[in-house]
C-alpha cells in the first residue's frame, strides 16, 4: 500500500504545490514510485509540471464525475518515477455536482481504492480552501503535510484547519495523521521569520519538520519551466531543502 499524503493550507502562497511538486520530484528521483494528484482547479501542479489539460474529462475532473479511471487520468511527466494525474479550472464545477452526490466526502477514496498500489507515495496538492474537494483529499488521504509561510499570520487560520482535520479523522478517516508542519519561504536573515519560527515550534512542537524551505528564487522560476526544482536546478539551496524534506518525510513513515 502506498502512503498517500494530502498537502494542505486553506491560506494560498504558502508554498503547497511547491512542495507537493518538489517533494515527490525529490522522491521519484531517489527511484521511489510517487503520484501527484493535483486536486486544485487553478492546475497549477499540472502547469508545474508542464502539463496542460486540453479535454476536462481526461483530467481529475473526469475521475471525479466518473467519466474515467484513475490509470486513463495519469499521465508521466519529465522525472522518471514520477507520474501526475492533472487538473483544469471545470474541476471548479465539480464543488456543485459533488455537493448532490451520496457520501460526497468518500469520491476521490473511491476513485483511488485499489488503483494506487503500483505507487509508494500518493501526494494530492489540495485548492486553498476546507471545501469539499479539500475534505475528499483528507478522507482520501492517511497522512497530511500543511506548509505554512515563515511571514506574519503564519498561524492565524492554522488552529481552524487543525480542527477541520480532527473532524475528518473522527467522522470520516480514523486513520488520519498530521505528518508535520513545514515552515517555507523561510530567511534566516530575518529577525521576523526567525521569530515566526519558534512561534510555530512552540505551538507545535514536534510536529514541525526539522527542515525549513528557505526564500529561493530558482524554486519561484522552476514552475514556468514546467520543471519541479531537482530539474531546474539541481544544485540551489532550494532544492536541497525538499531533498532534505524528503529524508524526514521517509524517516517520519
Amino acid at each position: 500500500m502506498p502512503r498517500i499524503i494530502a498537502v494542505t493550507n486553506q491560506k494560498g502562497g504558502v508554498g503547497k504545490t511547491t512542495t507537493a511538486i518538489n517533494l515527490a520530484a525529490c522522491l521519484a528521483e531517489a527511484g521511489l514510485r510517487a503520484l501527484l494528484i493535483d486536486l486544485d482547479p487553478q492546475a497549477n501542479a499540472s502547469s508545474g509540471l508542464g502539463v496542460r489539460v486540453d479535454e476536462p474529462n481526461s483530467s481529475i475532473y473526469g475521475v471525479l464525475a466518473g467519466a474515467i479511471g484513475l490509470a486513463a487520468a495519469t499521465v508521466p511527466t519529465t522525472v522518471e518515477h514520477l507520474s501526475l494525474v492533472p487538473s483544469c479550472p471545470d474541476l471548479a464545477g465539480a464543488v456543485v455536482e459533488l455537493a448532490g452526490a451520496d457520501r460526497n466526502e468518500f469520491v476521490l477514496d473511491y476513485a483511488l481504492y485499489g488503483h494506487v498500489d503500483g505507487y509508494d507515495y500518493v501526494f494530492i496538492d489540495c485548492p486553498p480552501s476546507l471545501g469539499v474537494l479539500t475534505v475528499n483529499a483528507l478522507a482520501a488521504a492517511r497522512e497530511v503535510i500543511v506548509p505554512v509561510q515563515a511571514e506574519y499570520y503564519a498561524l492565524e487560520g492554522l488552529a481552524q484547519l487543525l480542527e477541520t482535520i480532527e473532524l475528518v479523522r473522527d467522522r470520516l478517516n480514523s486513520g488520519l495523521e498530521v505528518l508535520g508542519v513545514l515552515l517555507t519561504m523561510y530567511d534566516g536573515r530575518t529577525r521576523l521569520s526567525r521569530e515566526v519560527a519558534q512561534e510555530v515550534h512552540a505551538h507545535l512542537g514536534e510536529r514541525v519538520f526539522a527542515t525549513t524551505v528557505p526564500r529561493n528564487v530558482r524554486l519561484s522560476e522552476a514552475p514556468s519551466h514546467g520543471l519541479p526544482i531537482s530539474r531546474y536546478d539541481p544544485s540551489c539551496l532550494g532544492c536541497d531543502a525538499y531533498f532534505d524534506l524528503a529524508k524526514e518525510v521517509v524517516s517520519r513513515g
